[in-house]
């Protein structure tokens, strides 16, 4: 298998199925390609080569495409049946799949005004955030109750117990959270904490830091590196 990427330290889409992937065990190449999202550039040829949406991230599998985070996860799923992408309970299958649903359509006002950065440390920047965006502060209450009660019902450490396709889903949000410093209750910041530390999701943290490319369409709040 092939998954094609954007970079590292930018892609949360990206993020979500390398990371389960990795955190899986399962054996796959890398094809990361730098954003630029301007009209026949390198990025969007080589995407559009495989993916009629031309976005990452893409599976390959013997040449047979899969596209969206989503359905790459189901993919998956059906590949490596009983490897752990979902729950094995029926019901905390449906749960999770619910939660990733959630993500995948929604918290649009976090994602929009604190894009993923896992490089950068923009405390006043997240402070500003909180302060004025009501909005923003919605969203995070609402991951945050999500959170809290999968985490209680399973025991954790992760949101249904092993680490899986929500967990997985959620790690962007993780990365946003730290690097705006966004306030949260200690059971928040206790999961981040684990998410963060997952051998996928660390390895993901180590080649994004490394990256340094500094690509200024994806900076609001920072003129250089």
């Amino acid at each position: 298998m092939q998954l094609i990427i954007g970079n590292k330290n930018y892609s949360s889409w990206s993020m979500r199925p390398w990371v389960l992937m990795k955190q899986l065990g399962f054996a796959f190449e890398e094809v990361k390609l730098r954003f630029d999202f301007e009209p026949h550039s390198a990025f969007r040829r080589k995407v559009a080569q495989f993916s009629p949406a031309g976005k990452v991230p893409v599976l390959l599998d013997d040449d047979f495409a899969v596209w969206d985070t989503m359905a790459i996860i189901e993919y998956l799923h059906d590949k490596f049946p009983g490897r752990g992408v979902w729950p094995a309970d029926m019901r905390q299958r449906a749960r999770a799949r619910s939660l990733c649903a959630e993500m995948h359509a929604g918290f649009g006002h976090l994602r929009s005004h604190c894009p993923m950065n896992i490089e950068a440390a923009l405390p006043d920047v997240g402070a500003r955030i909180w302060a004025e965006q009501a909005s923003v502060r919605d969203d995070v209450t609402r991951i945050e109750a999500a959170w809290a009660e999968a985490l209680i019902q399973s025991g954790g450490p992760f949101l249904f117990g092993d680490f899986c396709a929500a967990d997985a889903m959620f790690a962007p949000v993780c990365m946003r959270m730290r690097s705006y410093a966004l306030p949260m209750p200690h059971l928040t910041h206790e999961y981040i904490g684990r998410v963060a530390t997952a051998p996928g999701v660390k390895a993901w943290v180590v080649d994004a830091l490394e990256e340094q490319d500094f690509l200024d369409f994806e900076e609001p709040y920072r003129q250089h590196r």
